[in-house]
């Protein structure tokens, strides 16, 4: 059976809400935001236009550098600056791919030219599951083992 769900309709289930902070908003700030969201990813916007992301990962990689200090630290000068975006109507097949191709966590969802939403690999993966189990509900009203059982061979009586 084909994914019919996109990207769009995670993010309807989800919530399309983008949480993003400026360009020199300290990490700790930053950080204060994304465990108050329960989330591991923030974009970077200046102005109305969004620059970069922020990760979990990235602070295991910057806490490692001499003299980093999240109280101080800009997430402008840590953030990721390539932003990496998938359409809107990409079925979550074809996002659980990118994620896996090109080795990443979150990807923004674009309509129009305009960035509508984050999703995260969890969400995906999720979307995914609940896809298939539908799938699986449907095909067992279909096909049951009650099925089975009512055409197999009976023995003729001697």
């Amino acid at each position: 059976m084909e994914s019919i769900r996109t990207a769009e309709d995670v993010l309807n289930e989800k919530g399309p809400e983008i949480l993003s902070v400026s360009p020199d908003t300290t990490i700790y700030d930053a950080l204060k935001v994304m465990t108050a969201n329960k989330v591991g990813a923030i974009l970077v916007k200046d102005g109305e236009e969004y620059v970069g992301i922020w990760t979990e990962r990235d602070l295991m990689h910057d806490i490692l550098e001499e003299g980093f200090d999240p109280k101080t630290a800009r997430i402008g000068d840590y953030m990721t600056t390539n932003l990496i975006s998938a359409q809107h109507d990409e079925s979550i097949l074809s996002l659980a791919d990118k994620f896996l191709g090109l080795r990443i966590r979150h990807l923004l969802i674009e309509r129009d030219g305009k960035y509508i939403g984050l999703l995260s690999v969890g969400d995906v993966i999720r979307a995914g599951l609940q896809e298939r189990t539908e799938q699986f509900k449907e095909l067992d009203q279909i096909v049951h083992l009650q099925y089975y059982d009512e055409w197999r061979w009976k023995k003729k009586k001697k």
